[in-house]
């Protein structure tokens, strides 16, 4: 893996200034006539309005049939039958020890679980299909200790199958204020520079769902504006969302929310009108 400088890297492309599109030209008035006297036409018969349809979520791409994780006598996670669209972009609330932690690690194939099973697009979750699709960003993330935050992004990225990566590596790291620390060793940073070197990591290779496990603690305001815009850009290029988090900026973004209290699952449904505190707390 290259081991350059700082100022080899890629410099982060500037962002383009948005183009001024022409307004359309008004319409002219036409020369004002004398209306025609008319007779007024016959009522039509009215039709029989269909019954509103029921809404219907998209089929599942990311699936979950009696997932439960048990230890000892204490049961970290219930039973749960869980189905999320392609391309929905879901919250996750619930209090300390909720069960989130535990169920977004089983989803993601990096806890066993006790009973159940999970999967992705039709693949068990830990498969190599599973895997390749998946993309996990803990709450706890984990660094080689000899290796600084750009080989971390070479190795990442390398092991995915990404072309011409130096760029989008030097993008995200000046997009997250990282830029200038890219030959840095992550595992000296604080809480929120090492949040920031793992999102970096996740956004730089390719997915199609990505679990998030409370991505917006430690960081500042700048790195919480450029994380949402990350997931906001990645949603809009068809991406599959599960995010933990209490952040409302981001609970306002999403149309669904599940809620987890003592490993169970009580809410699913609009996040429209929701009291986040009555379901974390």
């Amino acid at each position: 893996m290259s081991n350059t400088r700082p100022n080899r890297h890629p410099k982060p492309a500037s962002a383009a200034a948005p183009s001024s599109a022409k307004q359309p030209a008004g319409k002219q008035a036409a020369p004002k006539q004398a209306p025609a006297k008319q007779q007024p036409a016959p009522k039509p018969a009215q039709a029989k309005q269909p019954a509103p349809a029921t809404p219907k979520r998209p089929p599942a791409f990311f699936s979950v049939d009696e997932l439960s994780k048990t230890y000892g006598q204490l049961t970290a996670l219930a039973p749960l039958d869980l189905r999320v669209g392609r391309h929905e972009a879901v919250v996750l609330l619930g209090h300390n020890g909720s069960g989130k932690t535990t169920f977004l690690r089983m989803a993601a194939g990096l806890l066993d679980p006790s009973g159940g099973t999970a999967s992705v697009d039709g693949h068990a979750v830990g498969s190599l299909p599973a895997r390749a699709a998946l993309a996990y960003l803990s709450d706890s993330p984990t660094f080689y200790e000899d290796l600084s935050v750009w080989e971390h992004l070479e190795l990442t990225a390398r092991l995915h199958g990404v072309a011409d990566w130096e760029q989008d590596a030097a993008d995200l790291l000046g997009h997250l204020g990282l830029y200038e620390r890219a030959d840095d060793l992550p595992v000296q940073f604080s809480r929120g520079l090492k949040q920031k070197a793992a999102i970096a990591m996740a956004f730089i290779r390719p997915f199609e769902l990505l679990l998030v496990d409370e991505p917006f603690v430690g960081l500042d305001a700048s790195g919480k504006t450029a994380l949402l815009e990350l997931l906001d850009e990645a949603h809009d290029h068809g991406a599959t969302l599960v995010v933990a988090t209490h952040e409302l900026a981001f609970v306002e973004r999403v149309e669904r929310c599940l809620a987890l209290r003592d490993g169970v699952l009580v809410y699913d449904g609009s996040t429209e009108g929701i009291d986040v505190l009555s379901l974390v707390t």
